[in-house]
Parts: C-alpha cells; structure tokens; sequence
C-alpha cells in the first residue's frame, strides 16, 4: 500500500502519482496506518511502542472523535493466554471505571485475529520520565501518590489485581491549568480478579522484579497487599529518585524484596516528612499482614500529607473521558466533503474540455459513478452515524450504572475499610487477654502437678505444709484462670463482633460487585447488534473510498495535460491538502 503524503489518499503499490496533485505516492511504513477498525476507527499514526503492543492516535470517522489505539505486536497474536491478557485488560478497566484509571472504549480484534483496544488519548507524561529528572517534592509526591492510590482502591473494590504497578504504568495527565497533576494507571494487561482462572502456568512470575512484593516472589495468589508495596516502592522512587532494592540481575532484587529492610527515605533526602516516611516503610512491609490494612487506608493517609490548598483534584461521578472533549482539535474535512468539491471540479473540466457535450463516455460514466458512489457513502455515514448515537446511549446508561454503582461500593469500601482497621486494631488489643488466660492456665497446671508429686500419685492421708501450700497455691491458680479465662472469653466475643462486621460488609461490596457483572454483561448483548452494523457499514464504506480513488485516476488523466485547466487542477491539488498540522503521516 501507498499513500500521497500530500492529500492523505491511499494507492494500490503500482501506483507512482496521486490523481489530485501529482504528489510522488510514498510506501506505508506502517501498514496499520489509514486501516479502519470496526467499520469506524481509523489508525493516524503511531505514539508509542512496547514489548507487547503499538499504541496509534486514531480518530473515530462518525462523530470526527480522537481516540489511541493499542495493537497487540503481530507476533505476539498466536499466544493464547497474552490475547487474553488483551481481553482482560478490557474487560478490567471497563469495571473498574474511574477518573484515575484509563478508560477502554471498545475492544476487538483485526482482519488479522491480532488483538486492539480503543482507549482515551491521554495528554501529558509517563510517571518513570517525571522521576528521572531527580527526587519530586514531598507535597507533589502526596497529591499525585494519593490519587493512585484511589484508582487502586477502585480496582481492589471491584475484585481486580493490578500486579504490575510501576511508575512506567502510571501516566500524569494535564489538569486543566496545563499542569501535569493527574495520574492514571495504565495496563491492566497481567492484571486478574482476586477469584478469576489463572493465565499463569506452575513457576512463571509476571510483573517487574524492582515493584514485586516478597509474596510475589513464591506465589502467584498473592492479594491486595501486593499492589501496595508496589505503591510504596513508587513512592520510595518519587521522594528519593531511586529505588529501595539495588541489584545487577534479576534473582537479587527478589532477594532484597525478601530479606533486606529498606533504607529510610530521609537518610537519602532529609527533607522527607516523617509521616511520609512511616507510610512508605509500612507499605514495604514483608509481610502483608502488616502494610496498611487496604488501599482506602493508604488514601486517607495521603489525604492528610497534602499541602494545604494543594489538594488532589477529588474523582468525578462519572469518568471524565466520558463527557465531550474540551477544546477538541480541528479535524479535516470529512471524505464526503472533499469529494464533493472534486465531483464539482470535475464537472468543470468536462464543460470547459468539451463545451459542446461532447465529452468521452468513459469520463462522463466515470463521473456519474463518482456521484452514485458519495451518494451511497451518505445513506451508508448516516445509518452509521444512527448506530454510533444508539451505542453512545447505551455506553451514557452503562456509565451511569457503574458510577452509581462505584458510588455505593465506595462507601461500603470505606466503612470496610474502616472496619478492617478497627479489627487488626481489637486483634493487638486483646491479645495480652489471651496470653493472660494461656499463662493462668500453664501456672495452674504447674501448681496441680506439684501437688500430685507432693502426694505421690496417691490420696493423702494425713495433710503436710507442704502440701497444704501447694493445694492453696493450685486453688488460687485456679481462681486467677477463672478470672483470666471469662476476660479472655470477652474479649473474643468483641473481636467476633468485629470480624462479624468485616464479614458483613464484604458481603454487601460482593453483592454490588455481582450487580455490575450484570450490568456488563447486559450492555455486552445489547451492543452486539449495533457494533455488528457498524462494522459492516464501515467495511462497504473502505471499499466504496478505494473505488472512489480508482475513478479520479481515470478520470484525470486524459485531461492532465490540457493547459486550459490548469487552474482547476492547481485548485484540485489545494482542495485536497489537509488542515496544517493534521496531515496524514507515512
């Protein structure tokens, strides 16, 4: 395939020249660019590259909307388990929808079977940029650390592991005074419901060793508590400008994870708060029992270490990406619009070529297909554009859903929250109860073993001070059980009761979570028949521009080198540049 780097129209490779403009075609470095996804997302041009993907600026051709596109590497296409890593990153953020995570619009798969999704296109720079340019202010590392944390905790409310969080995963978006301030998590690829099936064979780790927990490290159930010693590590790496844990491969950052204690931020940058400080360090925990209990509780703690007047932007109800975009671009004109202002440029040159109506039947039937060709795109851009609306509709219920929905999850999630801490707390509380009672109870043993030594396994038959003694002390160890043994008993009722709360509250978060499967799945089938409509719509649209381009070709050339329409070919040639800036890449 090639292209006119001038107009942007697509050839077959055995052209040379555009028709418009005699521009000199150029080979498609990429052959992505200018293919139609899903009969209206349409590839620009490439933004970025990773091991696994391509991300493209696209533009969805019905409502002139920009959007990225993200291509499984060709490659990559015939692993089964990584084209359900696409999958499932769809499928995971779709969920979890929140101003601090990336929003999927769409998702699908090419002529190809290689694996897309459709995303919002984000403005601003990867997290791992910021912070190699050195240690980030403490205030800025509160306000952009407490907001990550607030996308975690969405994901963990709705049941979703993130498992590879790393500062290349989170990209600080613009706010809307231009500063970078906004933080959205990025790839959920190798992420995976805390319940779901696993896509990881026996003794395969995925993630990134200078993010991974100890537990990761010897186990792929590891929970929560993972993706928060990621978050610590994060944050360690934005107040210092360096990580934790150094090593020259692979097996010696596990091992630092696993065994060695992290340095204290303030030993690297003395003006790290204090408070900052014991969060990081709780977060780098080894054991997941004793980071902070979940990632509402990692928020709150953020919340308090903002700088007056600098707080964290609040999360919206509904995802911003959904509403219209600010200040959107000036697209160029649409195809149907070009179009017509070539047919009308083309009927000038027949009437001035052959005033007289005399004109070669190949050009005069060439030009009436032209017009029978945009004539249908309309019908074909119209019925699009009605299905596009149905499922803008439909998306606009689904959004509302979820965030009514995440609403109510949040809630519970903090009074969950709330609740988790106030039993770890119960649990420290009335342990020294039961070790009273284990003690009371290990003394009396020991005093009525001494009685019976004294009496040699036999009845006394007469009393002894000793044994005397040793009978007070065993009835006074008993009383002391007694005692220990109804506080203790007490105490564990309370800590029932606490675990009776977490227990209940799990339980209602769980029942929201079943009511968004629901949801899902129920806009999944009502989508299908439009999506289905859209793309074969799209496909005959392809197909009918192709032709198009074909017909100017034939139509020009006989009349290419006539002087008396120089002037129609030069405004040919100006009518077909795109708007500056916009110009279609090779």
């Amino acid at each position: 395939m090639k292209i006119c780097p001038s107009c942007g129209l697509k050839y077959p490779n055995e052209n040379d020249r555009c028709f418009v403009d005699k521009s000199v075609l150029e080979p498609m470095k990429d052959e992505r660019i200018g293919t139609l996804l899903k009969g209206r997302y349409e590839i620009e041009a490439p933004l970025g590259e990773g091991g696994m993907a391509v991300v493209y600026r696209a533009r969805n051709t019905l409502v002139e909307r920009p959007v990225a596109v993200k291509v499984m590497n060709a490659n990559l296409a015939g692993d089964a388990s990584l084209k359900e890593r696409f999958r499932r990153e769809a499928k995971n953020a779709a969920a979890v929808a929140h101003p601090n995570i990336i929003e999927i619009f769409d998702h699908g798969e090419t002529e190809q079977g290689t694996p897309y999704l459709v995303m919002e296109i984000l403005d601003g720079e990867p997290l791992d940029q910021i912070i190699s340019r050195g240690p980030m202010p403490p205030g800025q590392v509160a306000s952009l650390g407490v907001q990550v944390a607030r996308g975690l905790a969405r994901a963990h409310d709705f049941d979703v592991l993130h498992r590879d969080l790393k500062p290349e995963n989170i990209f600080i978006c613009r706010g809307a005074d231009g500063a970078l301030s906004i933080p959205k998590l990025l790839d959920f690829g190798i992420a995976r419901s805390m319940h779901d099936s696993r896509l990881t064979s026996a003794g395969q780790i995925f993630g990134t060793p200078q993010y991974m927990a100890p537990e990761r490290v010897t186990s792929i159930d590891a929970g929560p508590a993972a993706d928060l010693y990621a978050l610590g590590v994060i944050l360690f790496e934005m107040v210092t400008g360096r990580l934790p844990f150094l090593s020259n491969d692979i097996p010696g950052f596990f091992i630092k994870h696993m065994q060695e204690a992290p340095p204290k931020p303030s030993l690297l940058v003395p003006e790290v708060p204090r408070r900052l400080e014991a969060l990081i360090l709780e977060l780098l925990a080894k054991k997941p029992e004793e980071r902070p209990v979940d990632a509402h509780a990692v928020t709150k703690a953020l919340e308090a270490l903002v700088p007056q007047g600098a707080g964290a932007p609040m999360p919206a109800a509904v995802p911003q990406s959904a509403r219209p975009p600010a200040n959107a671009p000036t697209l160029p004109p649409t195809t149907l619009e070009r179009w017509a202002g070539r047919t009308a440029l083309f009927d000038q040159m027949l009437h001035r070529a052959y005033p007289g109506g005399s004109a070669p039947p190949n050009q005069v039937q060439a030009l009436a297909e032209i017009r029978s060709i945009l004539a249908r795109i309309h019908e074909l851009r119209s019925a699009g554009l009605k299905e596009q609306r149905k499922l803008e509709q439909m998306e606009s219920q689904a959004q509302e859903g979820r965030a009514r929905l995440g609403h109510a999850v949040h809630t519970l999630a903090e009074d969950l929250s709330n609740a988790r801490e106030g039993n770890r707390a119960a649990q420290k509380e009335v342990q020294p109860y039961f070790d009273a009672e284990r003690n009371a109870q290990e003394a009396y043993g020991r005093a009525h073993d001494k009685l019976e030594a004294l009496a040699g396994g036999r009845r006394l038959e007469a009393p002894s001070q000793p044994a005397v003694a040793a009978a007070r002390e065993m009835a006074d160890a008993l009383d002391r059980w007694l005692l220990a043994k109804g506080a203790a008993e007490k105490a564990h009722r309370w800590v029932e009761a606490k675990e009776r709360e977490v227990k209940d509250l799990e339980f209602q978060v769980t029942a929201l979570r079943a009511q968004l499967e629901r949801l899902e799945s129920s806009y999944d089938d009502q989508r299908s028949s439009a999506e289905d409509a859209l793309a074969a719509n799209g496909e005959e649209v392809d197909r009918l521009e192709t032709r198009l381009t074909e017909l100017g070709t034939t139509f020009v050339e006989p009349l290419r080198t006539r002087p008396d329409l120089g002037d129609l070919f030069a405004q040919l040639g100006r009518d077909g540049t795109p708007a500056a800036g916009l110009r279609r890449p090779s």
